[in-house]
């Protein structure tokens, strides 16, 4: 199952890192349309901000995986594998999981109010799927669960191995 979980967040972080390639296009089309045509395109700009979310959010678990997440080091490094195999999998235990889990339970009434009203931008021209955007919270909370379970049990296994 943690292989099926690894194969879907690969390929999620490959699809973002195309949809980070067209971040960067959109943006220099929209410094040309303003400085070169002196033209505005709100629903440009707001695009940019939804592939920002959808790069940010739907890249965690991703950055889990590859273990490119943000680390105090200071010890970390020093300590053998198998002492950072525990911590990594007493960290996703008890801090992962309960985070991921609060921010699913906390984050749903939120999310469906925006759905319920299918709630727009304030922008006149603007992308009308503000709902979408905020869909990401609970979506990013279940990928990064699914990776944290994949990386958890992983660290399992290389304990057992190393008992042995």
């Amino acid at each position: 199952m943690a292989n099926y979980i690894d194969k879907f967040t690969d390929l999620t972080g490959r699809c973002i890192a195309w949809l980070t390639a067209l971040m960067a296009i959109i943006t220099v089309a929209i410094v040309v349309l303003r400085y070169a045509f002196d033209q505005g395109a709100i629903v440009l700009q707001e695009s940019v901000v939804y592939l920002h979310g959808v790069a940010f959010m739907l890249g965690i678990p991703y950055a889990l995986k590859e273990n490119a997440h943000v680390r105090v080091d200071l010890f970390y490094s020093r300590w053998s594998e198998r002492t950072r195999t525990l911590i990594d999998v007493c960290g996703h235990c008890l801090f992962l999981v309960p985070v991921s889990l609060f921010i699913l339970i906390y984050t749903f009434d939120y999310v469906a109010a925006s759905w319920r009203i299918r709630e727009g931008s304030p922008e006149v021209g603007g992308i009308p799927a503000v709902f979408l955007l905020k869909t990401l919270l609970p979506l990013m909370a279940t990928t990064l669960l699914l990776q944290g379970a994949a990386e958890t049990v992983r660290g399992i296994a290389r304990l057992r191995e190393t008992r042995a």
